[in-house]
């Protein structure tokens, strides 16, 4: 087992696709395959589950991803030690909720690695901060945006349910549907106002905010949520996702900031910011 080795993980385990790890490490994906499959073999034991979009981790693979992180934050920690001391860059980011934890993680990982001695404070995106990464419809006077990320929602639902089945969810099939309401959230805000402009009433069983909660209540039986098309969701066998016909249910991600912000810090974050966006 090696440095590389643990880094290959750690990229997978977090971007959920061998792929997009071997694009973010810069690496051949045959070679980091290799690199994978030699750390399993090691172990003697499977890190993934391979699925048709992308891996999940094993119970093996969440264990060794927190010893990982414990370690290679250890190692970059003793680097550091040996290096000249740096000014410290203090950056404020206000974040909305449900972002998602692996594409954030990925994004804050490299703004981390290219702003030398970064002092990164993650803030609501209403506090005082120097950048701000919300919907286009919370841009303040003053404030400009760069694009990151479009999201679609789709309907999760427990397996076992009849809808489960239907390759698409009509706003008739919401008739006395439980439902898990979730707030804030844009696709509620448009979905629940057409409902009842359609005489449609779902039977909301719970009120929350979280989607981590709301896909645990999904996947519990206990009614069905509005949730962001992540990768890393589809990848979930707990819960089945299926778009809604007939109401475009959708949310634009910005960076903004003050039209006179022009921090170094700032502009390396709109270039990753940029550069998620052409992936997207």
């Amino acid at each position: 087992m090696d440095i590389r080795q643990l880094n290959y993980f750690v990229a997978v385990y977090e971007q959920g696709s061998v792929s997009a790890a071997a694009r973010q490490c810069c690496v051949a994906q045959p070679s980091l395959s290799a690199a994978l499959r030699q750390l399993e073999l090691e172990l003697g034991v499977s890190l993934f589950i391979r699925l048709p979009k992308g891996v999940t981790p094993t119970e093996d693979g969440d264990k060794l991803y927190g010893h990982a992180g414990k370690l290679l934050s250890q190692l970059q920690s003793l680097k550091a030690s040996f290096k000249a001391p740096v000014n410290r860059v203090q950056f404020r980011l206000g974040l909305i909720k449900a972002l998602g934890v692996e594409r954030m993680s990925a994004l804050l990982r490299e703004f981390s690695q290219q702003v030398a001695g970064l002092e990164l404070h993650l803030v609501e995106p209403d506090e005082p901060c120097d950048a701000r990464i919300i919907t286009p419809q919370q841009l303040k006077a003053g404030e400009v945006l760069q694009p990151i990320w479009h999201d679609r929602y789709l309907l999760a639902l427990p397996p076992a349910w009849p809808l489960s089945l239907q390759s698409h969810i009509q706003l008739t099939d919401f008739a006395n549907l439980p439902l898990i309401k979730r707030m804030p959230c844009d696709a509620w805000a448009l979905l629940y106002p057409e409902l009842l402009r359609r005489d449609i009433n779902p039977d909301i069983r719970a009120d929350i905010q979280t989607i981590e909660y709301a896909l645990g209540l999904v996947s519990a039986g206990v009614g069905c949520a509005l949730v962001p098309d992540f990768d890393s969701l589809q990848q979930r066998s707990d819960v089945s996702l299926r778009p809604i016909q007939g109401l475009t249910l959708q949310r634009n991600l910005v960076l903004a900031h003050g039209r006179t912000q022009d921090s170094p810090a700032l502009q390396v974050l709109r270039q990753l910011c940029q550069q998620a966006a052409n992936k997207g």
